[in-house]
Order: C-alpha cells, then structure tokens, then sequence
C-alpha cells in the first residue's frame, strides 16, 4: 500500500473504561511498528494498531492479537490489573475464538476435529509445519456452514492458539484457505470460473474478482454477514 494510501481511522467495535475491541476488518494497520505489512515489506508511512491508540490513550496493554492477514477482532486493555485478568482467561481458555473462512474443494466431513502438531518452518522465517513430534498440540474444530462445489464456507473453533494453526491445519487437510498465499494459492476468484455462460455487462470493460484477501476472519456478526456476502456470489447452484 503507498504511503498517504492508508486507512485514517480505527474502527471501535466496543469501548468502555477498561478494555478497547477493535474490529480490524476495513482497517489494515499492522499491530506494532516492527510488524511487516503486506508481503513482508514495512512502510515507514503505515502507522501501527498500538502507536496510534498509545497516541490516544495514557496506557494501553494488547491481549489479544490476530494473525497479520486474518481479519476481526483486536482485543486491548487500558489498565494493567484488566490486562493481567483478561490474559488469564485466554491463557487458561475460557475465551471461546470463533473464526470463519472460505477453503479450496468440497470437505468430505461436515465436521470434525484436527489436532495435527505445529511448529515452526525450519528454514522459511514466519510459516509453520505440521510435525507430530517436534510441534506443539494443536487442536482445531470445523463445521461446514454451506458447501458449493469449488469452495466451501467452514466455521472454525480453536482450542489452542498457536500461529497460523487453522490455515496449517486445513493446508495439510487437504482444503487450503482461499487466497492464501502462505499456504495455499493466492490467486483471486472470479465469477467466470464457476459460471461457463458468464459474461460481463456493457459498464463493465474487465471482470471484477469476488475475492481477492485472505478469506478467513475471527466470527462476529459483521464478519458473517461479509463472507456470505461472498458465498451468495460464488453459490452458483
């Protein structure tokens, strides 16, 4: 993204005098300035999540954070005593993470549990492996909310929280996220790939892609309501 091309606002889904949530599905900002955005390239122009509320409020204390490319929820503390209860609840999981995504083919399964170990890549910086003897227990729950050929809408519960471990789990289950780069293709999807007839209409000089980012977002409504938005276009049944 080129400089002075970035977002100029957070969106707050929930406030009050002790935590912030942040919803971070328009907005791109990365979590922290050392965070490399987009591609592994850091602009020096992108501010981050907590540069810009340490701009806005006395202290602020990070709970809870997303992968780089997933969307949803950012969850923040605005006082030291709310951060160490809150990171207790997550550590000893008695927060439920709901996540939604749109993978590669249609699933066998309409649910089902993986609990492939994940590790670090060796080699590559940043990705992740499966490894049932170095990696560390992960456990991921799915449950096919609507299939339809080529793709299929999957909601995802998670019962440990390591990197990437739902992009790596359905990588290796054989149902890649869509437009994963990582871990899957990047390419995006396009109506004419689903409908042999399509064609486009005379506004239109070239087609449009349906999606083109990362189909994968921690569950709320707002999230749901976007990814459906995406299912109805490609649902061409």
């Amino acid at each position: 993204m080129p400089a002075g091309k970035h977002p100029t606002k957070l969106f707050t889904f929930f406030i009050n005098d002790s935590v912030l949530l942040l919803d971070t599905y328009e907005t791109r900002y990365p979590l922290r300035r050392r965070t490399l955005y987009h591609r592994q390239q850091h602009n020096a122009a992108i501010p981050s999540v907590t540069g810009l509320l340490r701009s806005m409020y006395p202290s602020i204390f990070i709970i809870h954070r997303l992968d780089k490319d997933t969307s949803g929820i950012l969850c923040f503390a605005k006082d030291e005593e709310t951060h160490r209860y809150t990171s207790q609840l997550f550590e000893h999981r008695q927060v439920k993470k709901n996540y939604i995504g749109i993978v590669h083919g249609s699933m066998a399964n309409e649910s089902g549990t993986i609990e492939d170990a994940i590790m670090e890549h060796p080699v590559i910086k940043g990705k992740m492996i499966i490894h049932q003897k170095q990696g560390k227990p992960s456990i991921t729950k799915f449950e096919v909310m609507e299939s339809f050929g080529l793709y299929t809408f999957v909601k995802f519960d998670i019962l440990t929280g390591r990197t990437h471990q739902i992009r790596v789990h359905m990588q290796n289950y054989g149902h890649p996220i869509v437009c994963d780069e990582v871990y899957g293709k990047v390419d995006p999807v396009f109506i004419s790939q689903l409908k042999k007839k399509f064609k486009l209409s005379k506004e239109e000089e070239e087609e449009k892609p349906i999606l083109q980012r990362l189909a994968f977002a921690k569950r709320y409504e707002r999230h749901v309501k976007a990814m459906q938005k995406v299912v109805e276009k490609i649902n061409f049944q």
